[in-house]
């Protein structure tokens, strides 16, 4: 970096700082056009829960989880659970208990301390979702002096990842050889993901606290951590029609990241049989979360991901509604989903190389392959459905479980 960049960036930490401090009536007076917000658009600070245990989940909720975290947490007696999101304009849609705008969050000191105080005072337990920052300004986005801040109240602090933040490049694209990382994706990002992995693996080293990885694949990056199964409700994604049996597979692909889920390296084979009427190809984008039980229910075949060797909250949805799962899985995730559970995750495997092959014996073989896709409703029940999770969260939060 050079001594000019370095002023001007030195020069707007400052400006934040001094802008963070000041009342919002007077510095977003201060603020650009797209950093302006209006005193309706902040809501009053978040109240705690009843429970003589009070967590605070927040704030990435991604594809709901802070929010299934935080009802699972509630499994467990006595225990009072809020998460917590910040939003774009353009999310997807998730519950949230407590959602406030990423405009707001990132600018108004006056939500940012209000919030910081109710949580401190109102609630037991806060865990750190993917590393980030809580309160926004209070803190200027630095989440270990948050965690610190918090400890030094008598507050308990967990760190729950959820995969990019925690998940080394380097490490990845030693093990597979369908790792996104491995010259597939633009050369700066992969190295900022890496950054930021290494960084967020010394707020682990510093801060000590119990530490929580959505994928059991995550656990070859902190070994220390506890894998805390990814929740859905069961309930959302039943459907009464049984997959495979129709004339054809229906086939869909819902990918959120297509470079991180290997769609390139499949689509070219899977369009193909589409073409050729073995299966009938979908790829659906950006479809709002409520009406992705629709669309698993009007599907057979659900291709999640072919790249980074494990299944998540797609798989696990398209599961519960009974649909087929095609994805590439490493031995290790298999290993200790088996050990932890006694379970063996119905999620036919694939790669790159073999998906041709294996849409094709899905498509003569139905009755086999329905069988499998039988078996993910009760799966999920038993791994996924929030009771595993609070199990496994109640060692932190001070339970039996």
């Amino acid at each position: 970096m050079s001594v000019v960049a370095d002023i001007v960036r030195k020069a707007g930490i400052a400006f934040r700082l001094v802008l963070g401090a000041l009342p919002d009536a007077i510095s977003v007076r201060f603020r650009p056009r797209a950093h302006r917000f209006s005193p309706a658009d902040v809501p009053p600070p978040v109240q705690a829960p009843r429970g003589e245990v009070r967590l605070y989940s927040a704030p990435a909720n991604f594809a709901a989880q802070g929010y299934q975290w935080a009802r699972a947490a509630e499994r467990l007696a006595g225990v009072g659970a809020v998460n917590m999101q910040y939003r774009a304009s353009g999310d997807f849609g998730f519950p949230a208990d407590y959602a406030v705008s990423d405009v707001v969050f990132a600018n108004s000191g006056d939500w940012a301390r209000r919030q910081r105080d109710a949580v401190a005072n109102g609630f037991t337990h806060v865990m750190f979702e993917a590393e980030r920052s809580i309160f926004g300004l209070a803190f200027q986005g630095f989440a270990e002096r948050e965690a610190r801040w918090l400890l030094d109240r008598g507050l308990k602090v967990g760190l729950a990842s959820l995969g990019t933040d925690l998940r080394s490049p380097v490490r990845h694209a030693q093990v597979d050889r369908w790792s996104p990382f491995r010259d597939r994706l633009d050369d700066d990002w992969v190295r900022a993901l890496e950054v930021r992995a290494q960084r967020n693996r010394r707020l682990f080293e510093r801060l000590g606290v119990p530490s929580f990885v959505a994928t059991p694949e995550l656990l070859l990056d902190w070994p220390a951590a506890s894998w805390l199964p990814i929740v859905v409700d069961p309930t959302d994604w039943r459907s009464p029609r049984e997959a495979l049996t129709g004339e054809r597979p229906i086939v869909l692909h819902a990918p959120t990241n297509p470079a991180v889920k290997g769609t390139t390296l499949i689509e070219p084979t899977v369009q193909q049989l589409s073409d050729e009427r073995v299966i009938e190809y979908r790829r659906i984008i950006k479809v709002p979360a409520a009406e992705m039980p629709e669309r698993y229910a009007e599907a057979d075949v659900i291709l999640d991901q072919f790249a980074l060797g494990i299944y998540a909250t797609t798989s696990i949805e398209a599961m519960a509604a009974g649909r087929l799962v095609v994805a590439h899985l490493h031995d290790q995730v298999r290993a200790h989903i088996r050990e932890v559970t006694g379970l063996d995750a119905p999620v036919v495997e694939a790669t790159p190389d073999t998906i041709g092959d294996t849409l094709r014996d899905i498509a003569e073989r139905p009755d086999h392959y329905r069988t499998i896709a039988n078996a993910g409703p009760g799966y999920v029940e038993a791994v996924h459905n929030g009771e595993l999770s609070a199990r496994v969260l109640a060692p932190f939060l001070g339970k039996a479980s």
